[in-house]
């Protein structure tokens, strides 16, 4: 079975080790000296002055909306994962949708202004599969209106822009933790901001809003994280720069051999050091889409619908027609990534794919998996000879 993702796991015996400390220190929670020495690391990975580690990414859009004292309309995209559309309306705001561009699938900067309204109070922007936004022309609209930015940056970690981190920009950056992701903790999240006073707001509204032992100085929630799940985070950070390096290969990889496949590719733009976090496809149509899915789960290959449907779909939240994202989140599917991804089967899924593109049956996809498969253990056996043969 290929499933659609895998977590990256360090070597247990060095998530023991955190384990055992923690065992000695019997401090399980409560911004423990885990957490501390995790926020230190990331900054200094990141290379970073501000950052608070916390449960979860959808705690930290909260965190982030709470934070920036957002009312009325908060200026959105439908095309992101729900949790984008869905702390909005749990912290008693409107989501105003605002349709994506076709190629980058990120929300498109020219379709801003026409719905900023007098109650507009932020734009919340998702850089999609870790595709930045056009943050420049974000921000310049921003600040023509007076408008506070964040940035769900979920799926960001490693991408840069400009030369610095992606978590840098907006009045707030949020990002996930989830073990989902490329660099995860298990379960976590983190809230970024350039500016002290509002990372300090953040700090005690992270911890009921304690300033002292019975004092209280803001309005708090439980949004720690543990140390069990810092542990992990400290296992994973030294092999992330071997993680991107190897995602960045299988995309690469999948591209070569999928150029002949009818499908369009997610335009990266202004990416420096993009992660590759994903690699989604666009079908031409939506039943050519299902149609692939279902033939390679019956390979036992496991793609996602990511994402899907439009948010602007959702049952809490006013119906608007999104052309653009509509037609895209119909069409869409990522394919298997993950660290231990092997190119034999990154290349079966290719190889399935253009068999069905080809209009194979069913049955001659399924006779063909084994086939498929032994064939690409002897490529691999006749290329690893080769190389040790030195021709």
């Amino acid at each position: 079975m290929i499933p659609v993702t895998k977590p990256f796991l360090p070597p247990e015996k060095e998530f023991k080790v955190y384990v055992k400390s923690i065992w000695e220190r019997q401090w399980l929670t409560n911004n423990g000296p885990l957490v501390n020495t995790l926020e230190l690391k990331l900054k200094e990975y990141l290379g970073l002055d501000h950052m608070l580690y916390v449960s979860n990414g959808t705690m930290a859009l909260q965190l982030a909306i709470k934070a920036l004292n957002l009312t009325g309309e908060i200026i959105t995209t439908p095309f992101s994962f729900v949790a984008t559309t869905s702390t909005i309306v749990w912290q008693g705001c409107k989501p105003v949708f605002v349709d994506i561009d076709a190629h980058t699938f990120n929300i498109d900067p020219a379709k801003i202004e026409a719905a900023i309204t007098p109650n507009t109070s932020a734009i919340l922007a998702t850089h999609v599969y870790g595709n930045p936004c056009d943050i420049d022309a974000i921000q310049q609209i921003a600040d023509r209106h007076g408008l506070k930015v964040i940035y769900d940056a979920a799926h960001c970690f490693g991408t840069r822009y400009k030369n610095r981190s992606i978590f840098e920009y907006g009045d707030i950056s949020t990002t996930s933790f989830h073990s989902t992701k490329l660099f995860h903790t298990i379960e976590g999240g983190a809230v970024f901001t350039r500016q002290p006073d509002l990372l300090k707001k953040m700090a005690l509204m992270r911890n009921f809003g304690y300033s002292g032992v019975d004092e209280f100085a803001e309005l708090g929630i439980n949004a720690k994280n543990c140390e069990f799940h810092a542990a992990m985070g400290l296992c994973n950070l030294p092999h992330i720069d071997e993680i991107l390096k190897k995602r960045k290969y299988l995309s690469s990889h999948y591209k070569l051999r999928l150029n002949r496949l009818d499908v369009q590719f997610q335009q990266l733009d202004n990416a420096e050091d993009y992660n590759y976090a994903y690699f989604p496809i666009l079908f031409k149509s939506e039943d050519l889409m299902k149609e692939c899915k279902a033939k390679l789960e019956l390979a036992q290959i496991y793609c996602r619908r990511y994402f899907y449907p439009s948010l602007s779909a959702l049952p809490y939240v006013e119906n608007v027609e999104m052309p653009v994202c509509d037609s895209i989140a119909s069409r869409i599917m990522c394919l298997p990534m993950y660290h231990t991804l092997t190119l034999s089967d990154l290349d079966l899924i290719c190889r399935l794919l253009l068999r069905i593109q080809n209009n194979e049956s069913n049955e001659a996809v399924s006779k063909n998996f084994g086939a498929l498969i032994v064939d690409q253990i002897e490529s691999e056996i006749n290329i690893q000879t080769v190389k040790e043969n030195g021709a």
